[in-house]
């Protein structure tokens, strides 16, 4: 099976090809649940075999575990066949037993706990420390990790973070990794459209993964965001667009949203969109998939997959055919911007 491809080149580096299904690795750091080291290299090959070739991971998915998986599978192929990035902000240190990161998130993973560091010093020594792990000869984007309040708890613990980030170097190194050519692009992996703008006005970015906030459900990024990257030559990479599941389970009791069960208005919404989904003959989860690649912005989705049939899932909604009426319905109904590109 082959997959549509979508190519960037903001500063002429000779350009990064994007495959429109990318990979999340995420889930193969014991996300939530162990899997085992083959049930992660079969997952992983089944998105190869299927075409995926932009792989994305950070030093704190599974604390380390994600990235060296990542580099028993990419090891002996070809570096010029994928597309790599990774994330800094985090230093993995070693730690007693009862003070590893996210013993509810992480599961059977390595004895780290996470310290952010968002300084030039830190900064370069993720950076150095995520090549040993994927055993790679370059990582193509290099993006700065959660500068969000979604992860700091607040605005105001994003807003310190962001000033760290510029104000102690950690942005003046990766900006120096790309001028030396040791990185094609530079970006932030963020949860909030708001903090990606942010970051967009206050330096030269080029690429954000932005995680669940241009979706089916949720388009304020329209409204300055997105026409701010269209101007600039900005590409972006949407990350959880099944908004932590809802959009891929519908509503259903115990529907996640957020990260958290959904809300009544929530459940109430999806299953409006579900059921024009279904008056067209599509599933939701491919609609839901393919909606963000509308805009011009959109490079590529990283749904993830800790199996491999969720792998060849979301194979299978990258190539439905949607046609342009579902669209034209959701937007009639109300269910989506009217500004929301579509066909």
């Amino acid at each position: 099976m082959g997959l549509q491809t979508r190519r960037w080149d903001r500063h002429k580096s000779g350009g990064l090809e994007f495959t429109e299904l990318g990979f999340g690795t995420a889930p193969l750091g014991n996300l939530y649940r162990a899997i085992s080291d083959d049930e992660a290299q079969a997952t992983l090959e089944a998105a190869w075999s299927g075409g995926v070739r932009y792989f994305d991971t950070a030093p704190l998915y599974g604390l380390g575990l994600a990235e060296t998986r990542l580099n028993a599978f990419l090891r002996g192929r070809a570096r010029d066949d994928y597309v790599l990035s990774t994330k800094a902000g985090r230093l993995m240190k070693v730690c007693g037993p009862g003070d590893r990161t996210g013993p509810d998130t992480w599961f059977d993973v390595p004895q780290r706990q996470e310290v952010y560091d968002y300084s030039y010093d830190g900064v370069m020594r993720s950076f150095e420390f995520s090549m040993e792990r994927l055993g790679a000869a370059r990582i193509d984007i290099l993006y700065v990790h959660d500068l969000c309040a979604f992860t700091h708890g607040s605005k105001e613990a994003s807003d310190a973070r962001i000033e760290e980030f510029f104000g102690t170097g950690g942005y003046d190194a990766m900006v120096s990794l790309r001028d030396q050519g040791v990185i094609s692009a530079i970006g932030g992996g963020i949860n909030e459209w708001e903090v990606c703008q942010t970051l967009a006005e206050r330096g030269d970015f080029d690429l954000f993964l932005l995680a669940g906030r241009y979706t089916l459900l949720e388009q304020d990024a329209l409204d300055s965001f997105l026409p701010l990257c269209q101007s600039r030559g900005i590409g972006i990479v949407t990350g959880g667009p099944y908004n932590s599941g809802i959009l891929a389970t519908g509503a259903v009791p115990g529907a996640f949203y957020n990260y958290k069960p959904a809300p009544p208005d929530i459940l109430k919404r999806v299953a409006r969109i579900e059921e024009v989904c279904g008056r067209h003959g599509v599933r939701m989860v491919d609609a839901a998939f393919q909606f963000p690649l509308l805009h011009p912005t959109h490079l590529s989705v990283i749904p993830g997959g800790q199996s491999v049939e969720q792998t060849k899932a979301n194979l299978v909604a990258a190539s439905a055919k949607i046609p342009p009426a579902l669209w034209a319905e959701l937007k009639a109904e109300g269910l989506m911007r009217k500004d929301a590109p579509t066909p």
